[in-house]
């Protein structure tokens, strides 16, 4: 699935791909705006994917010291994109390694 594909299925669908990977579902649901479902999918993702999509999420929601918290599980600095560019650059690194 190319970059397009994955967010012109997130404008067009109710739900994800059943065949995404979680973390590609859990981003799919953090672009359509639905924090709560993303963060439950991040949470249960204990790689460093996982802590960065979650770092991600807590930039979103505001709690910068728990996203900090986030980005070190990650061992990522933490970002200076704008969350948008931020998941977008997450999405398009884990459609690489899907």
């Amino acid at each position: 699935m190319t970059f397009e594909e994955y967010c012109k299925n997130v404008e067009s669908s109710d739900e994800p791909p059943a065949d995404l990977p979680e973390t590609l579902q859990a981003l799919w649901y953090a672009k359509k705006g639905e924090w709560e479902k993303a963060h439950t999918l991040a949470q249960n993702i204990s790689s460093e994917d996982g802590s960065w999509i979650h770092a991600n999420l807590h930039r979103e929601e505001g709690d910068l010291g728990n996203a900090r918290h986030w980005y070190g599980r990650a061992i990522r600095p933490v970002s200076t994109l704008s969350i948008e560019v931020e998941r977008d650059e997450l999405i398009r690194t884990f459609l690489n390694t899907a």
